[in-house]
């Protein structure tokens, strides 16, 4: 019975119902037969001796070494024009000609706009005439007082004379110092209503129309110099420091760098540090930097974007793949690999962080090999079959 609860496990529920009548006895007869069928298997499957234990997980692994490593490091950058200003009016009137158009180069001194100059004409000749009634009677008070001189010579007037004669000179002299500046003045008043370029550059957006009225102050468009650019960007602290101790005696300003273009492209020119701000921001933790970079071509315009790529060597230094590495509190282990294929925890001591990897100066000894990918899937002990894969420093990191 035990037998045959055994098949009957084993056979749809509905078999006993498609047995015909006619053949009961036969499928009676049968079923002992097949219990003892299927006692036979079980105990040939329960006697079957255990296979062996699986062979051990495959994982790739790294053989460390000292080597030297070049690398560079990309930081974000804003570019900017060596001169960018605004061009404003300094008087305000009527905007009569434009003389140039948006994104044309203009020379120094060449001049961009005109405004209505009749009031400032008129002022100006006005101020001319005083200027000429001034100095005429100041010349006729030094001949005043030439006289009076010379009749005090002769003892025909007195010496209180000479003095009268000789303080009306001085005050026509202050008349005429007036007059002349009121005239400078008039005279620059003029001059502004000719707008010229302070500098060889690129015309920007002008944003008004011949016809404009416009006020003293008023925004006409804004020049652009890029011959030379200049690239702003920002250092941590702890790179500034580390870069400090890299260079040892030599100025970071005369450390060379590549600019690298929202396109991807390396800019033609190198350039070089030129300034580091002397406090580090306490918001950010970061302290800024500029460097200078050649745009003889003209393809750089201020407000672009890019990347200022530096370049270091790291002397003799392991290095490891960030995804070799796990960390347990605040500690980055790997997992060594012993001639056996067993695998022991190792905490590493960590110089750089780069992407990718880690320069190691701690933990390891050159030789040693470590398990590359997969440390997530192990545990201390753990026997696995080693891939060795082939690794080298990276040439090409990018930070940021």
């Amino acid at each position: 019975m035990q037998a045959f609860g055994l098949v009957s496990s084993f056979l749809p529920v509905h078999t006993t119902q498609c047995l015909d009548p006619n053949n009961m006895q036969k499928t009676t007869m049968l079923l002992p037969a097949l219990a003892a069928v299927s006692v036979i298997i079980l105990g040939a499957s329960c006697g079957k001796p255990a296979s062996a234990s699986q062979s051990p997980a495959a994982f790739p692994t790294m053989q460390v070494q000292l080597r030297d490593t070049h690398f560079h490091i990309d930081y974000p950058a804003e570019i900017h024009a060596v001169q960018q200003v605004e061009i404003r009016a300094k008087v305000s009137g009527y905007l009569k000609d434009i003389l140039v158009d948006e994104g044309a180069r203009v020379q120094s001194g060449q001049m961009l706009f005109k405004l209505e100059p009749g009031e400032y004409r008129e002022e100006l000749q006005k101020a001319k005439a005083q200027l000429d009634i001034a100095l005429a009677e100041l010349r006729s008070a030094e001949l005043e007082y030439q006289n009076v001189v010379l009749l005090a010579e002769k003892q025909v007037v007195s010496k209180t004379e000479v003095s009268l004669a000789a303080n009306k000179v001085a005050l026509q002299k202050a008349r005429s110092a007036e007059a002349r500046a009121q005239y400078n003045q008039a005279e620059i008043r003029f001059d502004n209503t000719n707008i010229r370029a302070p500098f060889t550059g690129i015309i920007n957006r002008i944003p008004l129309k011949k016809g404009s009225l416009i006020d003293n102050g008023t925004l006409l468009t804004s020049l652009s110099d890029n011959s030379e650019v200049f690239a702003y960007f920002d250092w941590s602290e702890k790179d500034f420091l580390q870069y400090q101790r890299l260079l040892g005696s030599t100025s970071l300003t005369e450390t060379s760098v590549e600019l690298v273009l929202s396109d991807g492209q390396v800019h033609r020119s190198r350039g070089r540090i030129e300034t580091v701000e002397g406090a580090i921001d306490r918001n950010s933790g970061n302290i800024a930097v500029r460097a200078r970079f050649g745009n003889a071509d003209r393809l750089l315009r201020h407000g672009a974007s890019g990347k200022v790529r530096m370049e270091q060597t790291l002397d003799s230094v392991m290095l490891v793949p960030q995804k070799a590495t796990f960390d347990i509190q605040d500690k980055t282990y790997v997992y060594t690999v012993n001639k056996e294929g067993v695998v022991t925890a190792r905490n590493i001591v960590i110089a750089r962080r780069l992407p990718h990897w880690y320069a190691v100066s701690g933990g390891l000894l050159p030789g040693e090999t470590i398990v590359a990918e997969g440390t997530q899937a192990l545990k201390n002990g753990d026997r696995i079959r080693m891939i060795p894969v082939a690794t080298s420093g990276s040439n090409a990191v990018n930070k940021h």
